[in-house]
């Protein structure tokens, strides 16, 4: 994780950390000094929920009817209104009695209703509506088409009715759904509030304290009252509670809930300090480890300079005593060069796959091809160092698809390690197989071999084993700590892994990956 990423995770931690202990210092305080009101607003809190769960149902109730008539009253098909509508009227909505269209000079254009043996009561509702009911509407709100209600009294009678308004070919219509207050009473409330033992109370009350439905209430503290959100508005919803058993449960559950979040904030606060302190450390090795990364890469960087640099001034002023020291200078500026060119590869290539952007270029090839000119690379270095390269490859390996830059950068980064940290090995044995449905690239030497105990962490960035540190004579080994991780991420790119293993002989090391065998259609 990088710095950044940690300091802003150690960020966002802090504001928690301080709302984890104000939740303590709160609910702590709170239930010393607050237990009996505590009951007492459990007690109010049940009630008045009670008191809106039976408001809002009722609400709901006529809502879903009234969406039923938005549905079948269509402006553009008046003459189809009451075949729409009547037929599933008594089922769908029952409690609605007549609807009404008016167009935009306050003339009924279309109307329909389920009692046809009351005319007179219905005239007398149409002209009621149209004289005073639209003036008391909210008609000049946006959206237009927005469900409204309007619940009052006329000449000593309730009514509700809900409308909302429609444009038609530049016409604006007002569309009215008249409810019928006994059918409500009589048929949706007693399915609504019906009463049990372990419930409060419920009476409906209008605007002057009449009871509308139910049993009246008495005035006790608890007893409170709730409006209809939207439909009946002028009455309400009078609860009182009723057995306390449920309220004592409810207080005992609210403090359980509170010593629950009591625990979890203190659990909160202790993760959270253990991962600050987890970060701070994290952000401590990882500060050490960039530090030795970069000294590395800058002595990785000036040894093949300074090599190359020297023979080449020698090469220049003509201090070459033979034609063969010639040859030889030139081929340590070759090596070196090349030893150069892999370190920078190997430098941009771990900077893309850090930002993501690693990209393989794949084509079909011979994977041996590859493998034996990632070997001639190293081949004058390791004879000069005494430990010459030796390859074995399978002959009849079939082609697949491969990045063929990505796996020479591979072996010769197997062979680098190899070279550089296999103490006492008089040899590098490079090899090639097939293995089931996988070509294997194993490296091994005859050196000292590596701790069992260091195996698992090789191909980890920056890990270098504490026997890769020093030579056996004393003197450092420098190194950057990404060629393995390279090339694990080479190997799974490609499908395959990477992994290290004991030689068969007991001694020295031995590291592999391997890549599937595919066509260009596989991949």
């Amino acid at each position: 994780m990088s710095r950044k990423r940690s300091w802003r995770l150690a960020r966002l931690l802090l504001p928690a950390i301080i709302i984890a202990v104000a939740i303590v210092a709160y609910f702590t305080f709170r239930t010393m000094l607050q237990l009996e009101r505590l009951r007492e607003q459990s007690i109010v809190e049940a009630t008045l929920g009670f008191a809106h769960e039976k408001a809002e149902r009722l609400d709901r109730s006529i809502v879903e009817q009234d969406n039923v008539i938005i549905g079948a009253a269509d402006p553009a098909q008046l003459e189809d209104l009451s075949a729409r509508w009547i037929p599933t009227a008594q089922r769908e909505t029952p409690t609605v009695r007549a609807v009404l269209v008016i167009d935009d000079q306050r003339q009924v254009v279309a109307f329909t209703s389920r009692a046809a043996s009351a005319w007179s009561e219905e005239e007398s509702f149409r002209r009621l509506l149209i004289e005073r009911m639209t003036r008391d509407m909210d008609l000049s709100t946006d959206p237009p088409d927005e469900l409204r209600h309007l619940h009052h009294t006329y000449r000593g009678q309730s009514y509700l009715v809900s409308y909302w308004q429609r444009i038609y070919q530049s016409r604006k219509y007002l569309i009215i759904a008249w409810h019928d207050l006994g059918r409500i009473v009589r048929e949706l409330m007693p399915t609504l509030f019906t009463e049990s033992a372990h419930q409060p109370r419920a009476t409906v009350v209008d605007e002057e304290g009449r009871v509308i439905f139910g049993r009246r209430l008495g005035s006790g503290a608890y007893t409170m009252g709730v409006r209809f959100p939207t439909t009946l508005y002028s009455w309400q919803v009078m609860v009182s509670p009723g057995k306390g058993e449920e309220l004592a449960a409810r207080v005992e559950n609210r403090r359980l809930l509170e010593i629950v979040m009591v625990l979890l904030s203190c659990i909160v606060i202790v993760l959270g300090v253990a991962t600050m302190m987890l970060f701070a450390e994290r952000e401590r090795r990882l500060s050490a480890i960039k530090s030795e990364f970069v000294a590395n890469v800058s002595h990785e960087l000036k040894t093949p300079l300074a090599l190359i640099r020297m023979f080449a001034e020698m090469l220049q002023t003509g201090r070459v005593a033979t034609e063969e020291k010639r040859a030889e200078y030139l081929d340590i500026v070759v090596s070196e060069s090349e030893r150069l060119t892999a370190l920078i590869e190997n430098l941009l290539d771990f900077a893309r796959v850090e930002k993501g952007r690693q990209s393989y270029d794949f084509a079909n090839g011979n994977v041996a091809v590859s493998v034996t000119n990632s070997c001639n690379v190293y081949r004058v270095r390791a004879e000069r160092e005494g430990r010459p390269i030796r390859v074995t490859v399978d002959p009849n390996l079939p082609d697949t698809w491969f990045d063929e830059r990505a796996i020479q950068l591979a072996v010769m980064n197997l062979i680098d390690n190899a070279l550089k940290y296999a103490h006492g090995a008089d040899h590098v044995q490079v090899s090639l197989a097939r293995e089931g449905e996988n070509l294997v690239v194993r490296v091994s030497d005859n050196g000292e071999g590596i701790e069992s105990d260091e195996r698992d962490r090789l191909f980890e960035r920056f890990f270098r084993g504490a026997s890769r540190l020093r030579s056996p004579h004393g003197s450092p080994i420098r190194g950057t700590g990404i060629g393995l991780a390279l090339v694990k991420h080479v190997a799974e790119s490609h499908g395959g892994d990477a992994w290290v293993e004991a030689t068969p002989e007991g001694g020295g090391a031995c590291f592999a990956f391997s890549i599937p065998i595919r066509s260009a259609a596989e991949y």
